[in-house]
């Protein structure tokens, strides 16, 4: 079974899910996007996502341990960022091999690094299992919705759209980005609370950690709608060949934006981040249309030949 076959499986059998209600509130989203929300019973909007790093599938063996551990913490940070939330806290895992003597070393950097990214570790679970097997843990983050806030939703893009990304794909693991990417934090609360004078705003996010090209399928599939993107637009980094090898390498974990057009009078992009002169997005790469007969939802990429490529298989499949 593929990874995809095995995530529809699980969000098919879970639609019962969502409007669930108990005592810890109301599922808002269960699986199928970035992140769970939950409305708790005062009303507030608590984000919580999950994600493993595995030594050998993730990062080589014998990278610094430093390293290691801030991508563990990242990588489920990233996800917030692509829900729009303000991270809260974090609970850490980790299945070590039998005799691992560095696990003060990595429990310090973890929490470290956890901090750093706004969500302090306060809680967690080790095992063991035998010496040769590799070092795996598992970061679950939460986080919270600013007040009048919504979450931005992998299933909201709208025919129209404008498609921005907030940086370049491509040359993760030759450059060393997979493990030094800074998740989008401060580009994901002002993509959730864009509203433009005109009323526009953001209406689909995710961020990018299996390929440009299945990411973006994977919104076009939730939204009900094709994403075409326009492969001369994008900004690729200089370590990758071609268009193609850029957008089905994964790990670049930059947002995928899908915003309302912008009013033709204003020329700049939708948004801004961060501290004055930090980077506003990248784009227009292309935009959403609906999809045509017989036309299943998802992406496509126009070459620079003009040539359409579904982009459904760009990307990795952990299957």
């Amino acid at each position: 079974m593929s990874e995809a076959d095995l995530l529809a499986h699980i969000r098919d059998r879970s639609r019962d899910l969502h409007a669930l209600t108990g005592h810890f509130g109301e599922v808002v989203v269960g699986p199928g996007d970035d992140c769970a929300v939950i409305r708790e019973p005062g009303g507030g909007l608590l984000v919580i996502g999950v994600d493993q790093l595995v030594e050998g599938r993730h990062y080589e063996p014998g990278t610094e341990l430093d390293l290691v551990a801030r991508k563990s913490v990242a990588r489920a940070v990233s996800d917030l960022a692509a829900m729009g939330a303000r991270p809260a806290w974090g609970l850490a895992t980790g299945i070590l091999p039998a005799g691992y003597a560095h696990g003060d070393e990595l429990f310090d950097a973890m929490a470290k690094w956890a901090r750093h990214f706004g969500c302090p570790l306060i809680g967690g679970d080790i095992a063991f299992r035998p010496k040769d097997s590799p070092l795996s843990l598992t970061v679950t983050a939460a986080g919270r919705m600013d007040p009048g806030v919504d979450p931005v939703l992998r299933s909201g893009a709208r025919a129209h759209d404008e498609i921005w990304l907030t940086g370049q794909v491509g040359g993760s693991f030759e450059s060393g980005w997979h493990l030094r990417f800074e998740p989008r934090i401060d580009a994901g609360l002002a993509a959730a609370a864009y509203r433009s004078p005109g009323g526009a705003r953001t209406h689909a996010m995710i961020d990018l950690s299996d390929g440009l090209g299945r990411d973006a399928s994977r919104v076009g599939a939730a939204s009900g709608v094709r994403l075409e993107i326009d492969a001369a637009r994008l900004p690729i980094s200089h370590r990758c060949s071609s268009w193609v090898e850029a957008v089905r390498e994964g790990e670049d974990y930059e947002l995928l934006i899908c915003v309302s057009p912008r009013h033709p009078e204003i020329e700049a992009p939708p948004f801004r981040w961060g501290a004055e002169g930090a980077p506003g997005l990248i784009g227009p790469i292309g935009r959403v249309r609906a999809c045509r007969e017989g036309e299943a939802p998802g992406a496509t990429i126009i070459d620079p030949h003009g040539r359409a490529h579904d982009a459904a298989e760009l990307g990795w499949d952990h299957g």
